[in-house]
């Protein structure tokens, strides 16, 4: 049941007006509301009042006030919580832990309207008031704290999130599944302390006994102890992320406690995925956020449609793997024109698709027919560091799709802004798409994630050699110029990532020289939880072979090296200066073109001089000299 305006209810004046005097469930968000697909919280509740029940909202309750956590009452069967589409942490912080100055997801882009560690903090206010009513985490934030984890903002090694924010259970991944289950056994009259046999569910318990078939991983107490524990912890939890092959693992603490994790729920099908995303989304944010501005996230994805989750790319710094996992899901080509067409009625649509994709968008299907039936290789990456022979390689099904939807009536152009895997693109033996995605589906520039060119840093990265990167630009240019285009290459570049030294990062520096590109923004390494890269930068260990790894920390080191890559920016020259002094590199001080800076005297004589010539220069009014056009840096990437 929804009201008049098509939302859920977000207070008790609109419960009654649905005739009700308790909601079954209530969602509790670090979000707004926005009722969109792309919100967890959107699919969530819908999901759940396709299956009768009745569900309200309370978005970005005040975690200062005891009461604002009851505004809608006591649930009859539980309540569930998210820090919202991203983990509270990395939505308050920068990498170099300076607060952001606004919030996407917040009316207007406030800040400061969510708490740290948004879950715990929202679980143990509902515990404090209902003490027994059921409590249920899930979204990005439990689903990736879900175990022991590397605390990057407070330095430390956390407990599961489940013991500390006193809940009951965790619906880790995307959740449509485990949620449903889990709803249908409370309302079946099953204690939420008996749900222990849901797929895709993290719970406590003091008795392992009925487990079989179950993976014991180090405990708390010794990974605490000994962070190469945790390495190895970790790639057994990485290891069984498929629901084919994955086995239940259990973590021990202090007290005779355990937290088990089942096995992650089923892949959704095709069907089942066509199901989710038709649901009755209003596809806006709430109406009473009109007047603080409404929700500036909603921008990137109102006119965008999404067409697959998972990803076999296995980016060593991407918490995809634990969170949707490896095996790719899709919706029909039915599904996603369906919604092209409600979006195309919008009155704000100008006639462009901004994206058709996914975490990477040209995946539309499984990477190779056994990962349907035996789930994916646990001892092998699909991609990295070389091909897997089985790969299937065929971007036929996303070309197909990419034509129905730009020959729909009102839309001009479809854009493909998704990252697109160029090493598979590479792989592909027919050009077709490659053209097409050239000829039609670039807005002036591509973004591509080649993230470094060391290999030695891409090994680490899970990317594939810069060889492949290199052989994708000249085919990019190369089908460009046959098409008459003049677009450009954006790469995206990442310092001191774990097994950058100074050495690779002035690597790095040269090959930005040589292509003659310097990016406006450079993103540092940022150790989110539950990623490999997270794991290496914390115990200077790769779990994959269990060998050291040189972990960039100290801050002014990665000041250096993030300097490097904006080499040509004035207020880097002495960073710049440092590194390549530190690096032995001062080869690359001077004045031939290889040079990345001029010495510090003559650099500054340099500025003077030219500051002094343009204050001698006569105005063109009164002499009619011509206008000098000051050289600028291009934020492209474009062959030379």
């Amino acid at each position: 049941m929804s009201l008049e305006n098509g939302f859920l209810p977000i207070n008790m004046e609109e419960v009654h007006e649905l005739g009700l005097e308790q909601l079954d469930f209530i969602y509790v968000s670090g979000d707004a509301y926005v009722d969109h697909p792309s919100f967890g919280h959107a699919i969530i509740t819908r999901l759940l009042q396709a299956h009768g029940y009745s569900v309200g909202i309370i978005a970005q309750p005040d975690w200062k006030d005891d009461e604002s956590i009851a505004v809608l009452g006591m649930p009859r069967l539980g309540f569930l919580v998210s820090s919202g589409n991203m983990d509270s942490m990395v939505n308050h912080y920068y990498v170099s832990k300076k607060h952001r100055e606004s919030d996407a997801y917040t009316p207007g882009g406030a800040a400061y309207k969510r708490p740290d560690h948004a879950t715990v903090v929202y679980s143990n206010l509902i515990r404090k008031k209902y003490k027994t009513i059921p409590i249920i985490i899930g979204g990005i934030e439990a689903s990736l704290r879900r175990m022991a984890h590397y605390d990057y903002w407070s330095d430390s090694f956390k407990r599961s999130i489940l013991l500390d924010s006193q809940a009951d259970i965790i619906s880790y991944g995307m959740g449509e599944k485990s949620i449903i289950e889990i709803a249908d056994a409370l309302n079946s009259g099953i204690s939420v302390k008996d749900l222990s046999f849901i797929k895709g569910t993290v719970y406590k318990t003091r008795d392992i006994s009925g487990l079989y078939a179950c993976e014991m991983l180090p405990s708390y107490d010794e990974m605490r102890a000994d962070k190469a524990l945790y390495a190895k912890s970790f790639k057994l939890q990485y290891d069984n992320t498929d629901t084919c092959n994955g086995k239940i693992l259990v973590e021990s603490y202090p007290n005779g406690v355990y937290v088990v994790q089942n096995v992650p729920q089923p892949s959704l099908s095709m069907q089942e995925m066509d199901d989710v995303y038709a649901l009755p989304y209003q596809r806006t944010y709430h109406p009473s956020y009109e007047a603080a501005g409404g929700i500036p996230a909603i921008s990137e994805i109102k006119f965008s449609l999404i067409s697959n989750r998972g990803c076999f790319g296995g980016c060593n710094f991407c918490a995809l793997t634990f969170h949707q996992g490896r095996t790719v899901q899709v919706r029909s080509h039915q599904s996603i024109i369906d919604e092209a067409k409600l979006i195309t009625q919008d009155s704000d649509f100008k006639g462009y698709i901004h994206d058709v994709g996914g975490p990477t968008a040209n995946f539309r299907q499984p990477s190779c027919k056994k990962q349907l039936t035996s789930g994916v290789c646990k001892h092998r990456q699909c991609l990295c560091p070389k091909p897997c022979p089985n790969l299937e390689v065929d971007h036929s099904d996303y070309l197909s799709l990419l034509r129905k939807l730009r020959a729909l009536p009102n839309v001009k152009k479809v854009f493909v802004r998704s990252g697109i895997r160029f090493d598979y693109l590479m792989l592909d033996k027919d050009d077709t798409f490659f053209k097409e995605l050239v000829e039609h589906h670039i807005s002036g520039q591509l973004k591509v994630a080649p993230e470094h060119i060391c290999d030695v840093v891409l090994s680490k990265m899970g990317k594939p050699e810069n060889a492949v990167y290199e052989a994708f630009t000249e085919k990019y240019y190369r089908f460009n110029k046959k098409f008459g285009k003049n677009q450009f290459l954006v790469p995206y570049l990442m310092s001191s990532h774990p097994g950058s030294t100074l050495k690779e990062a002035v690597a790095l520096a040269e090959y930005l020289r040589d292509i003659g590109y310097m990016p406006e923004q450079v993103q540092d390494f940022y150790p989110t939880p539950s990623t490999m890269s997270t794991v290496m930068y914390y115990t200077g260990i790769n779990p994959v072979d269990m060998k050291k790894v040189y972990v960039c920390k100290n801050p002014h080191e990665k000041a250096m090296q993030r300097a490097l890559i904006q080499y040509r920016n004035p207020k880097n020259y002495d960073l710049v200066l440092e590194a390549l002094k530190a690096a032995g590199r001062e080869d690359l001080i001077g004045f031939d073109k290889k040079c990345l800076i001029r010495p510090r005297k003559l650099a500054n004589e340099k500025m003077f001089s030219e500051k002094s010539a343009r204050q001698k220069m006569p105005d063109k009014g009164k002499s009619g000299a011509k206008k000098t056009k000051k050289k600028t840096i291009r934020n492209t990437h474009k062959k030379k």
